[in-house]
């Protein structure tokens, strides 16, 4: 039987690696290039993680301290655009993804199983646990 917070854990350690290895190798203009008008180039995808992950964990730090927290929803187009990821640099994000998603898993792995069930709610999702 599956343990659903092993498995969600064990996909979070994993992402990074993935990630790394998809990126690994690709030149500066294939990683700034946008394959079609609307897609995003490779930096921009893992701006957005990175920027997504700071965020996820902002949210789970306010669900553990807070009761049922109000959690904001973010137009992730025009963040891209605001921040202007295109200009980024692809090892500064992997690496503060990766900083990111080590410790958004050590506050998942320190919390008892009552911590899972602690809710917030999303400004677009609803109820989220």
């Amino acid at each position: 039987m599956l343990d659903r917070r092993e498995e969600i854990l064990k996909t979070l350690r994993a992402a990074p690696v993935v990630l790394l290895a998809l990126v690994r190798g690709a030149d500066e203009a294939r990683l700034r290039r946008r394959g079609a008008p609307g897609e995003w180039a490779i930096i921009e995808v893992v701006a957005h993680l990175a920027d997504t992950e700071e965020r996820a964990l902002a949210r789970v730090r306010r669900m553990l301290s807070e009761d049922n927290p109000y959690l904001d929803p973010f137009d992730q187009e025009a963040l891209a655009g605001q921040r202007r990821y295109l200009d980024w640099d692809l090892h500064g994000e992997l690496d503060r993804l990766e900083r990111l998603r080590r410790e958004h898993v050590a506050e998942l792995e320190a919390l008892a199983a009552p911590g899972w069930e602690r809710t917030g709610r999303h400004g677009q999702q609803g109820d989220v646990s």
